[in-house]
């Protein structure tokens, strides 16, 4: 069984989704959107880390996954979702939990079928897959995606290496 936490960054709105893994079955634990006090840029990247090390401490994930950086509005928007991410990033790394990033649309291919889904294809798929009913808040339902993403990634390289492994032996016939 391995515990994934899933992480859709933002410097207004933090989704955080954690689901536990246990061969190719996932099962919801929890989510939420971390949502910093409004205030001066510094100040919300400190809430974003204390709150995401608290569901650390609560639920103790085993591996962590991030959404990499895609092209903002603006530069500046692109700079601020980066810092986002790193006050993340840096939350799980204080844990030594691997950090693993898959793109935005890596994340859509893996739960939709296909890297060019809308947010709406996304949440119904989340609830389809892990049997959630009712609403499912946008950022949250996103940060869900990329924990199933980084799961069912993690199935397909222990097949390959378990490919490998049986492919690299030589049988005498």
């Amino acid at each position: 069984m391995t515990l994934i936490l899933g992480i859709d960054p933002g410097s207004r709105a933090t989704g955080y989704g954690i689901i536990e893994s246990v061969g190719n079955k996932l099962k919801y634990v929890d989510c939420g959107c971390v949502r910093p006090t409004p205030g001066e840029h510094p100040q919300r990247l400190r809430d974003i880390f204390f709150a995401l090390t608290g569901i650390i401490e609560q639920y103790s994930p085993q591996e962590c996954a991030i959404e990499e950086v895609f092209l903002g509005k603006s530069v500046s928007s692109a700079l601020k979702l980066g810092q986002a991410r790193g006050a993340a990033m840096v939350a799980c790394l204080q844990f030594d939990l691997p950090v693993a990033e898959y793109t935005p649309r890596t994340v859509k291919q893996a739960v939709t079928g296909s890297g060019a889904a809308d947010k709406l294809q996304v949440q119904h798929m989340i609830k389809v897959l892990l049997g959630l009913q009712g609403k499912l808040q946008a950022d949250a339902a996103d940060a869900l995606a990329i924990a199933v993403c980084h799961a069912n990634s993690r199935q397909s390289m222990v097949r390959i290496a378990a490919a490998r492994s049986f492919g690299g032996r030589r049988y005498k016939t």
